[in-house]
């Protein structure tokens, strides 16, 4: 799929639903598309040592300062988590949003981003930065629905494969909901929370 194509399928799809209100911790992310010749989605492995999400697979993003758009926050905790520039993605639109059990309200905000790649990761909060091929992404067989007994009750997720890391949880959703738009699908109607 070529970055006009990603593009162009943002621009025909509907507009994700508003966010309904929640107590939960209104956050951010942002979802880049690197326009490689085979386009790739930049991810980052959190620092273990994280006092939330420690050691798991996340998008750069983060809480929302007050006043700020999702946008402005996606932006701006790519450049702090992983030294994106801030002045190369070009913004293609919003992704419904996901709320999580821990507690946080996330809007996905994706673009396309173009290579190569000059990141300095902060050691404090990303061990490591690393992309998925959206070949992979885009493959309806590729994502899996797992569940799991917690505090009692059964909670359902998804799992995307990756030979060295464990991509589930909102991450794992949000690229379920990316893979549907950029199908001409909707989005997934019974999203993990």
């Amino acid at each position: 799929m070529t970055p006009a194509e990603i593009a162009a399928r943002f621009a025909a799809a509907p507009p994700p639903p508003a966010p309904a209100e929640t107590p939960h911790v209104r956050a951010a992310v942002l979802v880049p598309i690197v326009t490689h010749p085979a386009p790739s989605i930049l991810l980052t492995l959190r620092a273990a040592r994280m006092n939330a999400h420690a050691g798991q697979v996340s998008f750069p993003g983060g809480r929302m300062e007050p006043g700020e758009t999702p946008e402005a926050t996606a932006l701006r905790e790519a450049a702090e988590e992983v030294g994106l520039d801030p002045r190369l993605p070009e913004l293609l639109g919003r992704l419904p949003d996901q709320v999580t059990g821990t507690g946080f309200h996330i809007t996905p905000v994706v673009a396309l981003v173009p290579p190569p790649l000059q990141l300095t990761p902060s050691p404090a909060e990303v061990e490591e930065p690393f992309e998925l091929p959206l070949a992979v992404v885009l493959d309806p067989g590729a994502p899996e629905r797992h569940r799991r007994e917690v505090a009692g009750g059964t909670r359902e997720f998804w799992v995307w494969p990756h030979e060295r890391h464990y991509i589930w949880g909102a991450t794992a959703a949000i690229l379920v909901n990316l893979a549907r738009l950029l199908r001409g699908e909707p989005a997934d109607p019974h999203p993990p929370r």
